[in-house]
């Protein structure tokens, strides 16, 4: 299944069962949306990510940065990320999110791909720390990219075309069931940047360091 040129609508749900994903559109029209690229690319302090895999740390080659309102703890693929404070165009994207969504975020995991031969590979965002069953927002700047759905169990695949300036929200039970991941592609030779707004739950066990 492949949604390609459809009429939005945000309270449908992209995924057949055992989840729910909103597509928006576009939030931002296309001059704000390139000023908030171009702002973030040249403003945020990102780093390539790293990750531990069969006991070898690996370096990739898309750049990531995590920000949020304290100092979160963020773990996955077995590193331990410290949030930064927000910025001043972070804070203003997350408060459009949160009035076209009605959800409500503390932190943003950002990742920059800097051609389309870079990807993700299939995963859920399911770490501890997140809230359970909690929204997952996605707002995209740049090139626009494929984005892809597959139930865990059942193989059906739901995919997208994530444009410039376009929101999508994962919520309820998807990362439970549901993969998802951004393919690579030659076709593409132009950045993108992702914002995926969340929120860390803060527990006493300490996902927030001095908090």
């Amino acid at each position: 299944m492949t949604l390609f040129d459809m009429e939005i609508d945000a309270t449908k749900n992209l995924l057949p069962k055992d989840g729910t994903v909103n597509y928006y559109g576009k939030l931002l029209e296309e001059q704000e949306a390139t000023y908030f690229f171009n702002t973030l690319l040249n403003t945020i302090e990102w780093k390539h990510d790293e990750a531990i895999i069969f006991g070898k740390k690996i370096i990739t080659k898309r750049k990531v940065a995590w920000y949020g309102e304290k100092p979160f703890e963020y773990t996955y693929s077995k590193t331990t990320k410290l949030a930064l404070n927000w910025t001043k165009a972070l804070r203003d994207l997350k408060t459009m999110v949160e009035c076209r969504t009605g959800e409500t975020f503390n932190s943003c995991l950002l990742n920059l791909y800097h051609h389309g031969g870079e990807g993700m590979a299939w995963h859920s965002d399911g770490e501890k720390d997140l809230k359970k069953h909690g929204a997952i927002a996605s707002l995209s700047l740049g090139a626009e990219r494929k984005f892809a759905f597959k139930h865990k169990k059942s193989k059906e695949k739901v995919s997208l075309i994530l444009e410039h300036g376009s929101l999508l929200v994962m919520k309820d039970t998807t990362q439970i069931h549901w993969l998802h991941r951004l393919p690579p592609t030659r076709l593409i030779d132009m950045p993108r940047i992702n914002l995926t707004f969340r929120t860390i739950e803060v527990h006493n066990n300490n996902s927030v360091l001095g908090g």
